[in-house]
């Protein structure tokens, strides 16, 4: 790891390695940025909630949510490109679903800090 201007670090080793070995990479970081910036969006945040509940088609969604199915379907897009939905064709339907429980877990933690 590169320090930069004095080398002088007052953290004993201990804590200096853990903050190494802790704070993410600057890859990491833009990725984690993307992937949060999506759930960032009350729309996003409210189609991962209830496809945290179940599996479900566009048209499943518009409904439940009244939201346009021209809306869903983009924000759908945007999910499935930082990785927090995958599709699933069924004939000439697909279902959305959540890539992991973390993804619940994580907005249940979330929640948690905000009550």
């Amino acid at each position: 790891m590169k320090i930069f201007g004095n080398d002088t670090v007052l953290l004993d080793a201990r804590l200096r390695d853990a903050v190494i070995k802790y704070t993410p990479s600057v890859e990491q970081t833009q990725n984690l940025c993307s992937f949060l910036s999506a759930l960032g969006d009350g729309t996003r945040l409210r189609i991962v909630s209830a496809l945290a509940i179940t599996p479900m088609c566009v048209s499943d969604i518009s409904t439940l949510l009244a939201l346009n199915q021209t809306t869903v379907s983009h924000q759908l897009r945007l999910l499935k490109g930082v990785g927090a939905v995958r599709c699933r064709r069924q004939g000439k339907i697909s279902f959305y679903s959540l890539t992991s429980d973390k993804i619940v877990r994580a907005l249940d933690y979330a929640s948690d800090c905000i009550e």
